[in-house]
């Protein structure tokens, strides 16, 4: 019982002790526990009482971070307020004012804008390269590198990243390794069984999977997320026990909800693929044996109006954010990707008719059907 992935989606939740025994979790909506006298409360400092104030630590937002670290077989984890709090605080714990990460050059916008940026304010230098070239990373280590970062499924091109390479190389520098797997979700890849060390996800995307929350989730070897728990009490990136509460309801579905919009994804890219106002689909190929994930990129033809193409989408949604059980639609170079420098958006292919689509859980005929009639409807 509970051994298998889909069980512990569903059965990762510790038991409610109350009184009433609540089948359904209860939210423990406080921001402070109570003690009986001062012996007791002492008894939180000495390790021996869980809960003091829920910017250290709540029954929800343990849940969360446990149960991610769980299902992608993690040491251990711990829940953010975002999957950049998350990120921040993963790096944190890896790297120190005057040291330095080597990361891949095509990354999320927001990811790459607190390396280049926030980082750099606080003393910490980045250098982005390709990670397609094993030469190109190597020859980016220096003395000072203490952290190797990347995505498992970059957006928004979907390059599967090599995670056995990755693993090769920080172990020849003796490097701690980070993997946002936020589009593969642990249902697809868990990039700890290739050695990661640390593993981030936004659980706003397919963790909650209902749009309705804002949260992140770093896992990884016990002794990394302790400096980072740390980080998030520290910095203040805790998570809210009710937004907490609602990633953990969506957790649940997650292998149902991953199953079905990866068969619509896979439909709509093979559609797709032929359609003449399409020049490219970009979608992972062997991803892993349940399926390829629910993203896919397209780049449109310049005989597309792409704004009419946005405007023909009937009943998809246009969103800067992804992986909803509604299909939505969004604009790298004017939203996820907006401040990465022009030049690095053009090497990368980031273009004017790129656009990146997550696929919901709809009937697959309506989903191909409405973007070849937008396809159609856009073309000169």
């Amino acid at each position: 019982m509970g051994q298998r992935f889909n069980t512990r989606t569903v059965h990762f939740q510790s038991k409610d002790v109350a009184r009433n025994m609540s089948k359904a979790q209860p939210i423990y909506q406080t921001s402070a526990f109570t003690f009986k006298d001062l012996e007791d409360m002492e008894s939180f400092y000495q390790g021996e009482k869980e809960f003091l104030y829920s910017r250290f630590g709540n029954p929800n937002t343990e849940d969360l971070g446990k149960g991610v670290a769980a299902i992608e077989e993690a040491e251990d984890g711990v829940a953010t307020s975002s999957g950049m709090s998350a990120i921040l605080a993963g790096i944190l714990a890896v790297v120190k004012p005057g040291e330095h990460i080597v990361a891949s050059e095509d990354l999320y916008g927001g990811t790459y804008q607190l390396l280049a940026v926030e980082l750099h304010n606080l003393g910490i230098e980045v250098n982005f390269v390709s990670f397609e070239s094993i030469e190109e990373i190597k020859s980016a280590v220096l003395p000072t590198t203490k952290l190797i970062y990347t995505e498992s499924v970059t957006n928004p091109l979907l390059r599967v990243e090599n995670l056995e390479m990755v693993k090769e190389i920080a172990d020849e520098f003796g490097l701690i390794t980070m993997i946002d797997n936020t589009f593969a979700t642990p249902y697809l890849l868990q990039p700890t069984t290739f050695g990661a060390d640390l593993v981030v996800h936004s659980a706003t995307k397919y963790i909650g999977g209902h749009s309705d929350v804002t949260a992140g989730v770093l896992v990884g070897k016990k002794e990394l997320i302790e400096k980072a728990r740390g980080k998030v009490v520290s910095l203040g990136c805790n998570l809210s026990p009710f937004e907490a509460w609602l990633a953990c309801r969506g957790l649940k579905t997650l292998s149902i909800r991953m199953e079905r919009q990866s068969k619509n994804a896979l439909a709509l890219a093979n559609a797709l693929k032929s359609n003449e106002g399409v020049l490219k689909v970009y979608y992972p190929a062997d991803l892993s044996a349940k399926g390829n994930g629910a993203m896919v990129s397209i780049e449109l033809d310049q005989t597309v109006n792409v704004e009419h193409f946005f405007k023909s989408l009937e009943w998809i949604k246009i969103a800067p954010t992804l992986a909803g059980v509604e299909t939505t639609v969004s604009y790298p170079i004017r939203t996820s990707h907006r401040t990465i420098p022009e030049a690095t958006r053009e090497k990368l292919g980031i273009t004017e008719g790129l656009v990146r689509i997550s696929i919901g859980i709809e009937d697959e005929l309506d989903i191909i059907e409405t973007f070849e009639n937008a396809i159609a409807k856009a073309k000169g």
